[in-house]
């Protein structure tokens, strides 16, 4: 599997499991997360290269996706992915709450997705 495919696939199941949580079915969007997770951490096994591939989805269409990719990249890029969670942040509902505890966590110092 290439990286871009590897980017691909943390995007579509990023899209799926909120698509299935807003369908209310939970089991479906944890075997997504469990995806979108697992393509997280081939593309973190690639080093910095792998990280650089995740940001493409700084500017994703779907604000989803583009927050989760920010999520995980905040330590790489943090002033790109604190852009994109503070924007997304202003608004109202489960991705901008999710946005909003993201930028919380790391202002705290407790967000450990991907350790130096």
């Amino acid at each position: 599997m290439t990286t871009e495919e590897i980017v691909e696939e943390f995007a579509q199941d990023v899209a799926a499991q909120t698509d299935a949580i807003w369908r209310g079915d939970a089991k479906t969007g944890n075997k997504h997360a469990d995806r979108y997770i697992a393509a997280f951490k081939k593309l973190r096994s690639l080093g910095d290269p792998g990280r650089e591939a995740l940001a493409v989805l700084l500017t994703h269409p779907r604000m989803d996706v583009r927050t989760t990719a920010a999520t995980c990249l905040l330590r790489y890029k943090t002033a790109e992915a604190r852009a994109v969670l503070e924007e997304a942040a202003k608004g109202t509902g489960l991705i901008p709450f999710e946005a909003r505890q993201a930028l919380k966590r790391w202002e705290e110092g407790t967000w450990s997705l991907d350790p130096a």
